[in-house]
């Protein structure tokens, strides 16, 4: 027998060549099992090449690692043969481990199939040597080689099909995995090496014409390497551009999450916004068209919201309308939506059992508005109005349903706030008429609608003129004269008040810069402010430009507002009236006796004057109860060191009762009419001449 030797050197880099090869075919399995369409096929079929290659590598490195004492060669045929069985073989593998489950009965079918074909390319590979006479091999050996080549490969099959989707540590699992099945696989290479017998005498059939082991095992090492590391570079690269397109699309489709909630959401509440709720009542309505039933659709729309948002900043209005929201949504039902379509508006949309049942609702939504909220340590009252539309029966698309619902709203606002109302058909007229007017109310200021007109102010001892009061009116182009009650309130409600009243105070204390350079320094002109005026974080600004614009001395201006509006937040208001006196304005209550005054705040507010509501001048004649009122109101103030004003004169007897009593001025349609200020200052001189003569 012909004793045979090995190359430590070659066989230490067949193992490495094994064992990089097995790292191959297992991230391999990982791209081919991600891969999607075409790239499946064109992943199979390169990994298939490649690691066909690694495997017949690790074969030929052995081969040539063996040494006998003839000359050896290897004809190129019969390699190429074991060559291509190796990349069958391999392609097969990849084929089996890309399927989606891999039972039991497969794996075994998979592991013969693979382990004949290994099997096959190494003893082709033997054969390739053209051995005379031929090759004898040990049964045992050569049946244990079998044997290790089928085990290799079901062992091979499954650890490439545990490990083909991506896990924390799988490179690292994949390592161990590989070193693993290199072993194994030159474990069987080996073991069929030892099989073999070469009796004495036996020569080489390919040594001269076949390829020899000179500077061969450097070419196919080289070769070796160059295609495993590209193959295991590409998979790398690919893996991770996967992993960034992966990442991207779970950013898009993040993206596009945020996207539809901003495109469908009210981006402060949370809540449905106009362009969902629209869908769900479309959903609503064909579901009641289908199945039966009703729905009501509840416009809410909050009570004194403005004030509160104006008189504490952005940031706490915003607060409380999610306070709102989270308390509306107390009692709502998975089936029901709650929305919010504009700055203090919302909308509830709900099955009904019965119409009836919207009547409970409503009256339970109004109840939790009224109960005070807790925003940022304050406890802030507001109220709702909620106007109800019903379906079927109050419109037949959408868009109607919520103009019947909102009209129902303007409705219970118009009974006095804090109530709800079912929508009737009278009210689309009154809200045709309350739209109109606020499309005309907007375009009034910039189209120089607004004017003043002065009602004058008279010394109750001696008749002369003291001043004027300024009142709003407005020259509507088809309705003509308007008076501030027909618009204040939606004025107020829209916020237009407040560039309105910038105006008003612009405008009067122009007029009252004439009537002072014509001599008239010692008179006060009146403006009157409204709650949301008040409450306006701009308004001590507002009232310093307007007198420096002027030039007017502060104390030729009165601004007036009313009992109820000083005393609805006592401490706010005091810090406003202190800011105002401290610039020299003169500060007057308005209507007083009318609300519900605290005299403790009272006798602390900044006040110069008080003015005595007309609604007890009136009666003043006829009512004993009138009279003690004014009575007291006098007193009241006298005491407390103000000036006292009554408006509303109209006859002599007010006149001589009121001045009798210590009233400071008096005003009303006795003394003088409201007038544009030219006829005012003919009246005024008129008034003077008689008094002179």
């Amino acid at each position: 027998m012909l004793i045979g030797s090995y190359s430590p050197t070659l066989v230490i880099i067949s193992l490495c060549v094994a064992i990089l090869a097995s790292y191959t075919a297992l991230d391999l399995t990982g791209r081919i099992a991600t891969a999607k369409g075409r790239a499946v096929h064109l992943w199979t079929a390169g990994g298939a090449f490649a690691m066909g290659i690694g495997v017949w590598s690790m074969h030929f490195i052995g081969m040539l690692a063996f040494n006998l004492p003839i000359d050896l060669g290897y004809d190129l045929t019969i390699t190429v043969l074991s060559l291509l069985t190796a990349i069958l073989s391999c392609g097969f593998a990849l084929w089996l481990v890309s399927q989606p489950k891999l039972p039991a009965w497969q794996l075994a079918f998979g592991a013969l199939a693979m382990g004949a074909g290994i099997s096959a390319m190494h003893y082709t590979g033997m054969a390739a040597m053209r051995m005379q006479p031929g090759i004898d091999y040990d049964p045992t050996l050569f049946g244990t080689s079998l044997l290790i080549a089928v085990g290799a490969s079901g062992a091979a099959l499954w650890i490439a099909f545990r490990l083909r989707q991506y896990t924390p540590y799988v490179g690292l699992i994949r390592a161990g995995a590989a070193v693993i099945m290199g072993i194994a696989i030159v474990g069987m290479h080996y073991t069929g090496m030892a099989a073999a017998r070469f009796p004495d005498g036996s020569f080489c059939g390919a040594a001269v014409s076949g390829l020899n082991g000179k500077g061969l095992d450097n070419l196919v090492l080289i070769t070796t390497l160059a295609v495993l590391s590209i193959a295991l570079l590409t998979s790398v690269l690919d893996a991770r551009l996967e992993a960034r397109t992966a990442d991207l699309a779970r950013s898009l489709t993040e993206a596009n999450r945020e996207l539809t909630q901003l495109a469908l959401h009210d981006p402060l509440t949370g809540l449905p916004n106009r362009v969902l709720l629209a869908d769900r009542i479309e959903q609503a309505m064909s579901k009641v068209k289908e199945q039966g039933g009703c729905f009501a659709l509840m416009f809410i729309d909050l009570d004194g919201f403005k004030p509160v948002n104006d008189a504490f900043g952005h940031h706490m209005g915003d607060q409380l309308l999610r306070e709102v929201s989270l308390r509306l949504r107390e009692d709502l039902r998975s089936q029901d939506t709650l929305a919010r379509i504009g700055g203090d508006e919302f909308v509830l949309l709900v099955r009904l059992a019965e119409p009836d049942d919207a009547l409970s609702l409503a009256a339970r939504q109004v109840g939790l508005i009224a109960r005070a909220f807790r925003v940022a340590e304050h406890d802030l009252q507001i109220s709702a109005s909620v106007g109800i539309a019903l379906y079927p029966g109050n419109g037949q698309t959408a868009q109607d349903l919520l103009m019947n619902a909102d009209a129902a709203m303007y409705h219970a606002k118009g009974a006095g706030k804090n109530g709800y109302s079912f929508f009737d058909a009278s009210m689309n007229s009154n809200a045709r008429k309350q739209l109109q007017l606020l499309q005309d109310l907007r375009n009034a200021l910039e189209q120089k609608q607004f004017s003043l007109y002065y009602q004058p102010k008279f010394d109750a001892m001696d008749g002369r003129p003291v001043g004027a009061e300024a009142l709003l009116r407005w020259a509507h182009p088809t309705r003509g004269m308007i008076l501030p009650d027909t618009f204040i309130d939606l004025a107020e409600k829209t916020g237009l008040i407040i560039p309105i009243g910038e105006w008003v105070l612009n405008e009067a204390c122009r007029q009252m810069r004439e009537w002072y350079v014509l001599g008239y320094t010692d008179w006060r002109i009146a403006v009157n402010l409204s709650a949301l005026q008040f409450c306006h974080a701009g308004l001590v600004q507002s009232v310093a430009r307007a007198l420096s614009a002027h030039q007017l001395p502060a104390n030729s201006l009165t601004l007036e507002i009313t009992e109820t509006t000083a005393m609805s937040d006592a401490d706010a208001s005091m810090t406003v009236l202190q800011e105002l006196s401290a610039m020299g304005v003169d500060l007057s209550i308005d209507d007083f006796g009318t609300g519900y005054s605290s005299l403790m705040y009272l006798k602390r507010l900044p006040a110069n004057e008080l003015k005595i509501d007309r609604g007890f001048v009136r009666d003043l004649e006829h009512d004993s109860d009138d009279a003690a009122i004014v009575s007291a109101i006098v007193a009241l103030g006298q005491a407390l060191g103000l000036r006292i004003v009554a408006e509303g004169v109209e006859t002599g007897v007010q006149q001589d009762f009121l001045t009798k009593l210590g009233c400071d001025s008096l005003q009303g349609y006795l003394l003088g009419h409201p007038l544009p200020a030219d006829r005012f200052m003919v009246d005024i001189l008129r008034a003077e001449q008689l008094t002179t003569a």
